[in-house]
């Protein structure tokens, strides 16, 4: 192997100067980020923040990544959106009736699994997915419905488990979790001019059944969350009913919003609202939009 030379040519000694004006600008183009990684060590404190007191990258990244915005979800679905939950970090899970969605907080897919019809709205605890199922008629006196809650791997979507809650007698159809307890809602027949509540601990075994006070809603009520210091339920109607409710399920609000295809609370006091609408070719596309508190409305969507 033949020996290299240096060359100090006027020519040479430009072009290296040439070369590190251009690498300056493109640093600078591009910000400060890579540089920030090759720093010293000793100027990271242990605890996630530099000598200056500020935010390490991996945090700022972090903070991005739970950060949840209204935001489409990719694909086309046979049957109509019935609620959203999120991993209260980073992933959203839709439910399409007949089609259980986890996507990132992008509306990118990352697991789809096909389930039994009729899979309805669902709630995230503990690493877990739960949704409200029937399997039976909904809005009919009791004995004509088959309600369950089934448990899916909230990484994977694997079924983990089923758990009858017979109790729930015009049809499972949400779910929200909120302090050691579950709370299924569902179908109601016509004219009742109230709604049930169907409280269950972390094994299902049931505890009570609660009485809202919210006056008639079309088919019952479809979602619920907890979220804010208290119950929020989306129902249907024309127009759509969003009931508030206590902790101990006193109705504190009632307003004409649409959540009766999903509501969950977010970052911020906010919430995301599930929507869909008729794609072209048959189908449905959904997507999960940003709403947040309003003391005359309920909530409003964010701009």
């Amino acid at each position: 192997m033949p020996m290299t030379t240096r060359d100090d040519s006027p020519q040479t000694t430009k072009r290296h100067l040439f070369f590190a004006l251009w690498l300056s600008s493109v640093l600078l183009l591009f910000g400060r980020s890579s540089a920030a990684d090759l720093k010293d060590s000793t100027l990271w404190g242990a605890a996630g923040t530099n000598a200056h007191g500020g935010t390490t990258i991996s945090e700022k990244r972090d903070s991005a990544s739970s950060a949840f915005q209204s935001t489409k979800c990719a694909g086309v679905y046979a049957g109509h959106l019935q609620g959203i939950c999120t991993d209260e970090r980073d992933a959203i899970y839709w439910s399409w009736t007949d089609t259980l969605v986890k996507t990132d907080a992008r509306g990118h897919v990352l697991k789809q699994v096909k389930v039994a019809k009729h899979h309805g709205d669902l709630c995230f605890h503990d690493g877990k997915v739960f949704v409200a199922v029937n399997l039976g008629q909904f809005n009919l006196p009791a004995g004509h419905e088959d309600s369950w809650v089934f448990v899916y791997d909230a990484d994977t979507l694997a079924e983990l488990a089923r758990h009858r809650v017979p109790e729930v007698v015009h049809g499972a159809g949400g779910i929200g979790y909120h302090d050691g307890r579950f709370v299924v809602v569902g179908g109601l027949p016509v004219g009742v001019k109230e709604n049930y509540l169907y409280e269950y601990d972390t094994k299902f075994a049931f505890q009570q059944r609660h009485v809202l006070a919210s006056g008639y809603t079309l088919m019952g009520i479809q979602t619920a969350a907890f979220a804010n210091g208290a119950w929020w339920f989306g129902c249907y109607g024309v127009p759509a009913v969003l009931l508030r409710a206590d902790p101990r399920f006193q109705l504190t609000g009632r307003w004409q919003f649409d959540a009766a295809l999903g509501i969950v609370g977010v970052a911020d006091g906010r919430f995301l609202i599930g929507q869909n609408s008729f794609a072209r070719g048959g189908g449905y596309e959904g997507r999960a939009a940003l709403a947040r508190s309003d003391a005359e409305k309920g909530l409003v969507f964010e701009p």
